[in-house]
């Protein structure tokens, strides 16, 4: 009766002395028998299932009795009122005189609408898939599968799919960075799969434009060695410090392959440990020395600075492995791919050969980078010849108002007031490299220090630029002095 009943009636009852469970049972059929008519005579109710069967809970105590009666209802709403206020109307069980009344007329469907609610609420909150995928997010992703899935093989080892007639291939260590490689769009990616180089890879370097591209960490190095002694390296280029190949993101991956250094820049035995020694950038690439002993970073001319949001697209990483002279070595991005026709126009075109401003974090990974090179590998084998970091303290930490323009050993060329600076850079001779100015460089000043062939800026802040030069680094004294 309880799966069909509507309403549940509770009523509470006091009797004078110590009855039973039957006796209240008794009391209940018998005192309500005939006073409420044949149609609602308990008896027949029951036997027609109509209400259920009567629950009663009795205890004892000081010679009086106290409990509580449940009886299930099918009836309506009018029928079971009556049917409740009909028990009020028992006033003996057995010998002892009772009071009961009626404390609640409980909905059952009610309940049941509550247990429904709460569970349609963890229905809806745990079974229901919001991250519903906008046609941009569709189209990236089937793109990026059918690149990885074109995954190809070259004498056994995973190659992408143009490493077989491109001018240029990318060097990479396992499988994991080939697919890297592909995801991003570059497709000329080979893997040695370990230190021991195979034949048929070595053979191929000699044929190629060969780009090494390598781990930031120490495993990188002796698959570098064996490389250069089996094959031909044209150039290196690694993932920044700790990271690898495989777990860098498009910017990333890109700005790595864009500082890639010739080969024989690279000084092999110590490259890995580039931060004790001062041959190596902050990333943990290995630079190239000048003829006077300083360190500094060294590139190819061909690497590019990143477009505005720092990712460059498969045309752009295309041109990081091959020489400047062999137009026809690329990474082949993927024709009447409709990634190809949008990409660039997102991610930012380089207009006329000029360089757009770099994103916040190449140029924070650049300047990270500049001031390792200068602060720890500026000194020339001259210990009497003052440091970079050493002009930047004596200039602007020590707050000398002054500008000063410094040639290739670091040596003062002119020092002027920092309201002359850009006067000074004009009418400099060329001999000057870098630039120490307490004050805030400019446009200006930056645009006439790239006309003059200054490659370094130090100041004491940044202004707004509309267009930074690519040939010109910018550190802040703040960066450099605590590096």
């Amino acid at each position: 009766m309880n799966d069909s009943a509507k309403y549940l009636i509770h009523a509470r009852i006091t009797a004078d002395g110590v009855v039973e469970r039957s006796d209240v049972v008794g009391a209940v059929f018998g005192q309500t028998e005939g006073l409420l008519g044949d149609e609602l005579d308990l008896r027949d109710l029951q036997q027609s299932s109509k209400i259920g069967r009567i629950d009663v809970q009795i205890d004892s105590e000081n010679g009086q009795s106290f409990g509580e009666i449940t009886i299930a209802s099918g009836l309506d709403k009018v029928e079971t009122s009556i049917l409740a206020a009909s028990l009020e109307a028992i006033n003996r069980v057995g010998p002892c005189e009772s009071r009961v009344e009626v404390t609640d007329i409980e909905d059952m469907r009610s309940a049941q609408r509550r247990e429904v609610v709460e569970r349609a609420k963890e229905l809806l909150a745990s079974s229901f898939d919001e991250s519903v995928m906008d046609s941009t997010e569709i189209l990236t992703e089937v793109r990026e599968a059918n690149r990885v899935e074109r995954i190809d093989e070259y004498e056994g080892y995973p190659a992408g799919p143009r490493v077989h007639d491109s001018d240029a291939v990318v060097v990479v260590e396992g499988r994991a960075d080939v697919l890297t490689l592909l995801k991003y769009g570059i497709k000329n990616g080979v893997a040695v799969e370990g230190t021991n180089v195979p034949e048929s890879v070595a053979d191929l370097t000699r044929e190629r434009t060969v780009t090494a591209f390598l781990d930031g960490d120490r495993g990188g190095e002796p698959i570098l060695k064996e490389l250069a002694q089996v094959g031909d390296i044209d150039y290196v280029a690694f993932a920044p410090e700790g990271r690898s190949v495989e777990d860098l993101s498009r910017h990333e991956l890109m700005a790595a392959l864009r500082e890639k250094v010739p080969y024989e820049s690279v000084d092999v035995e110590e490259g890995a440990d580039a931060d004790a020694d001062s041959t190596g950038t902050a990333d943990g690439t290995p630079t190239a020395r000048n003829g006077d002993g300083s360190g500094v970073a060294a590139t190819d001319g061909s690497a590019q600075p990143a477009p505005d949001d720092g990712a460059a697209a498969p045309d752009a990483a295309a041109a990081t492995t091959a020489t400047t002279d062999s137009p026809s070595a690329s990474t082949d991005p993927e024709p009447a791919d409709a990634s190809a026709a949008h990409e660039p126009a997102e991610e930012g075109a380089v207009e006329d050969g000029s360089a757009e401003e770099r994103s916040v974090e190449e140029e924070s990974a650049g300047e990270a980078s500049a001031e390792d090179t200068d602060a720890d590998g500026a000194a020339s084998d001259d210990e009497g010849v003052p440091t970079l970091r050493d002009h930047v303290e004596a200039v602007i930490a020590g707050g000398s108002n002054h500008a000063r323009l410094l040639d290739a050993d670091y040596r003062v060329v002119a020092e002027v007031p920092a309201a002359d600076v850009f006067d000074a850079v004009s009418d400099s001779d060329g001999s000057p490299v870098a630039l120490v100015l307490d004050g805030e460089v400019s446009q200006r000043v930056l645009d006439v220090a790239a006309q003059r062939g200054i490659g370094q800026v130090v100041a004491e802040s940044e202004g707004e630029y509309v267009k930074r030069p690519a040939s010109v680094r910018v550190v802040t004294a703040d960066r450099m002095l605590s590096a």
